[in-house]
């Protein structure tokens, strides 16, 4: 007996609604991206004893900055895209665009987990200090960059996963006779 996703109606009413989330996940991503940029980009701090520090001091920040613009206009590009007939058909792209995009943004978040932590506790055994109790306002904007970055993650997390639903739902799942199923009893 072949099943196909798509034909039963509880899936048919629910995919417009899916079409409608998805799209506006991808939306609501892009202003989290640029803010993450902005609020990075503008972060800097001046310390008449150990000089202006800035984003472009850290080559994390500047990960982080990069992945968040390609993470925008890649947003803005599929939300666009969604909503093209041809272009829906084709749910291997969204799959394997929106699996690299998350992947980008785990290893921007952890790069920017690293510097926040370094720069809360050091790294005693390395003759690091921690820096925020000199910058202090540096390092909270960089926080609020990192939770930024942190919201713009788990968004793209559930898109990969309402991709790959859409991606392996055009398959049927696979038959299992009755002879293989009294084998795999035993």
């Amino acid at each position: 007996m072949r099943t196909h996703i798509h034909d039963s109606p509880s899936v048919k009413n629910h995919l417009p609604m899916l079409k409608v989330f998805d799209s506006s996940l991808r939306l609501f991503a892009v202003p989290l991206s640029v803010a993450t940029i902005w609020i990075t980009v503008t972060n800097n701090q001046d310390n008449s004893i150990y000089g202006m520090l800035k984003y472009s001091n850290l080559l994390g920040l500047k990960y982080m900055v990069f992945v968040s613009a390609l993470c925008a206009a890649y947003a803005l590009v599929a939300a666009a895209c969604s909503w093209v007939r041809y272009v829906v058909s084709k749910a291997w792209i969204f799959f394997i665009s929106d699996q690299i995009v998350a992947y980008l943004l785990v290893t921007s978040v952890a790069a920017s987990m690293e510097i926040h932590y370094l720069a809360y506790n050091g790294a005693k055994e390395d003759s690091w200090s921690e820096a925020c109790s000199i910058y202090g306002r540096f390092c909270s904007k960089v926080k609020l960059a990192f939770i930024l970055q942190m919201i713009t993650f788990l968004c793209f997390i559930i898109l990969a996963v309402i991709s790959a639903f859409r991606a392996f739902s055009l398959f049927d799942p696979p038959s299992v006779t009755a002879q293989e199923m009294q084998e795999d009893r035993y």
